[in-house]
């Protein structure tokens, strides 16, 4: 990534400046282009400072939703999206985003007002320890109390949230702190470190892919580019190797790529699931392959493997830290991906069979959606988009059943395109979507929600309408909680509790902000309303009524109901 101009005149020592103003300058240095917040009393000398900066100030209007556009950010540009926000009750919103940046490996910074030095340990209005509350879910936790280390500890900061394993950085403020000067000078940009893997381990997994059979690749983890992911392309080209996408990283490699076995998620296509475990070498590449991906842990065996797997990540920490593996290699996801280019086949591939047949099931798992209950075809909706929406069209949702036509049946073509929280956390979609349209404003932004999960973060559609953003949201209503009740219905047959939902019109919500609302009832329905939509310039609602029974793309409530009752 090139040096931004403003890091090119770094102030000198010579400038005395406020905390605020530092704090301010220190992003500038790093590059920051966006900064998303609630405003608080805590740190208004912190406001002033953007006040005249080049610094795009996105104001939000919860904290969690803050959070995650930061988060969001994050995970496109591979640099740390910046959040900030006031004290106590601000803090304990904006955890929602530090947790999904924790548990999907996404750089993120967030600056917290601070109470005044002089005030701690008096439970003073809104104090917290950061440290206590954040410890467990960030990888620094820092609070500065002396303006002349500023520089210092925001570039540090910069680099714990890009190096190794990538994750949250929680910066607390502290009040006076922020009005006290300093003659310092700004820090030089950072670049983060790049680890990468050795002679010897390349050469012992070109050995290992010599005497493989039914080899596996599946990527995931972040840290990746998209010149990582043409070289990642052109190896298993090379190799011929079947691939698969971890949870919720499908835009690391192309779906329409005669490569792809499909994604490693929430209820994966059975055969690929078989083929992992049959698989007799598994390359993890990036990944943790974490209680999602690896299907409550049943893919592969804890804590030794009985594929030989070969386990590549930038943290030192995750090699070994839940599987065994036969090759362990510390590397960056960019600096492995171009370490491959070096790596050939010794002679003919036994699995290219095994590839094709692996690709031939993936469309046999996602070309065509079953019917289900109702007349809003869901899927058959997803498959209009699927065939007009740009290649660079930037898909987000948060966590709900509904999200799983979304990764079933819509194909990631590239890198950059896909925003959803590996964490599994609600109301992730809507703000992502305004985060993703406020970096790229030429890019079509589809934001996809269930009821529940739209009403946990929905309010940031006025942030959309505020700044101009037209980010389409597809909000599909089945009136629950319908993750909770699919497992309710399981779990305890037809006693349902604390699930069910009354809903608003979301078209009247859209309407009612300023943006462009519609219902839809039908999948023929659907199209016209899109391009309606796109067509208004405007932040756009589609409210899809889905029956409740369609609960998943394969079954039904009642269904479930039935087979639990069977048992």
């Amino acid at each position: 990534m090139p040096m931004p101009v403003s890091q090119t005149k770094p102030k000198s020592e010579s400038v005395s400046r406020n905390g605020g103003r530092l704090i301010v300058d220190a992003l500038v240095a790093q590059g920051v282009e966006q900064v998303f917040c609630v405003p608080g009393e805590s740190y208004l000398a912190v406001l002033d400072a953007l006040h005249d900066a080049p610094i795009n100030v996105t104001v939000c209007r919860q904290e969690g939703g803050a959070a995650m556009m930061a988060e969001a950010v994050g995970k496109l540009t591979g640099r740390p999206g910046i959040c900030m926000v006031t004290r106590g009750p601000g803090a304990t919103n904006a955890s929602h985003g530090v947790h999904i940046a924790m548990q999907d490996s996404t750089p993120m910074i967030l600056f917290i007002g601070q109470i005044e030095t002089g005030m701690r340990e008096r439970e003073a209005f809104q104090e917290v320890d950061y440290k206590a509350f954040f410890g467990s879910m960030a990888k620094w936790v820092v609070e500065i109390d002396k303006a002349e280390r500023i520089p210092e500890l925001v570039t540090r900061a910069f680099r714990v949230a890009m190096q190794g394993r990538p994750g949250p950085v929680v910066v607390a403020l502290p009040e006076d702190m922020l009005v006290e000067t300093a003659t310092v000078a700004d820090a030089a940009y950072v670049e983060p470190a790049q680890t990468w893997p050795g002679r010897d381990e390349l050469a012992r997994l070109e050995a290992l892919l010599g005497e493989a059979r039914k080899p596996l690749l599946i990527v995931g983890g972040s840290g990746w580019s998209d010149e990582a992911v043409t070289s990642l392309v052109r190896f298993a080209e090379r190799f011929d190797l079947p691939v698969g996408t971890s949870f919720r990283r499908q835009m690391l490699f192309p779906a329409d790529h005669p490569n792809y076995a499909g994604d490693v998620g929430i209820g994966p296509n059975p055969k690929l699931a078989q083929r992992i475990k049959e698989a007799d070498l598994l390359i993890l590449a990036g990944g943790r392959l974490s209680e999602m991906p690896s299907s409550s842990y049943s893919l592969v065996d804890i804590p030794t493997p009985r594929q030989k797997l070969v386990h590549i990540h930038a943290g030192a920490e995750e090699l070994g830290r839940v599987y065994q593996p036969t090759l362990a290699i510390h590397a960056t996801a960019q600096a492995f991906a171009s370490a491959l280019d070096g790596l050939q086949p010794s002679g003919s591939l036994p699995w290219s069979a095994e590839t094709r047949q692996a690709n031939r099931d993936f469309h046999d798992w996602t070309d065509e959606p079953k019917p289900i209950p109702g007349t809003f075809q869901y899927g058959e909706a997803l498959l209009w988009l699927r065939d007009r929406l740009p290649e660079d069209a930037v898909i987000c949702n948060g966590a709900g059943n509904y999200a799983i036509w979304v990764q079933r049946y819509l194909r990631f073509r590239r890198y950059g395109t896909q925003l959803a929280p590996t964490s599994g956390s609600m109301g992730y979609g809507m703000p992502a979507a305004v985060a993703a349209k406020a970096l790229d404003r030429s890019k079509t932004v589809v934001c996809f929600a269930g009821d529940g999960c739209f009403m946990m973060n929905g309010q940031e559609f006025a942030t959309a309408v505020q700044y101009d953003l037209p980010i389409i949201v597809v909000v599909v209503d089945n009136g629950m909680y319908g993750t909770i009740r699919m497992h309710q219905e399981r779990e305890f047959p037809g006693r349902i509790s604390a699930t069910k939902l009354k809903n608003p019109d979301f078209a009247a919500y859209a309407v009612a902000f300023g943006g462009h609302g519609e219902t839809v009832t039908t999948a023929a329905e659907f199209g016209p309303a899109f391009e309606r939509a796109l067509a208004s310039g405007k932040p756009a609602i589609l409210h899809c009524r889905m029956d409740p029974e369609a609960i998943t793309p394969m079954t039904t409530i009642t269904r479930i109901r039935e087979q639990a009752l069977a048992k």
